[in-house]
């Protein structure tokens, strides 16, 4: 996965949300879970979710009919630099 420079809000937003549930311990969303908690159109929770994905700071579950998402336990340590900018870029624009 290529990495951008750049993050954009909608990314925070919705590392936030899988971080938020995650330090809740409940765990696996849909997309469409994702998007509706983390206020971003379903086209974009699924992107960047794959992107996490891709990234290896996200966990994947292939289940019918919805694959389902959380964040990794291991994400600080398979990619602490972009989970640390994703870190960053909520503290920058007030996500909690």
């Amino acid at each position: 996965m290529k990495e951008t420079n750049e993050i954009s809000v909608h990314a925070a937003r919705i590392y936030a949300t899988l971080r938020d549930r995650a330090a809740n311990g409940k765990g696996w969303m849909t997309a469409h879970e994702i998007a509706s908690a983390s206020e971003v159109a379903p086209r974009t929770a699924r992107a960047y979710a794959k992107r996490f994905v891709d990234a290896g700071i996200v966990d994947l579950a292939e289940v019918f009919p919805a694959h389902r998402y959380r964040l990794s336990t291991l994400a600080k340590n398979r990619n602490r630099t972009y989970d640390q900018r994703l870190e960053q870029a909520c503290e920058i624009f007030g996500i909690a």
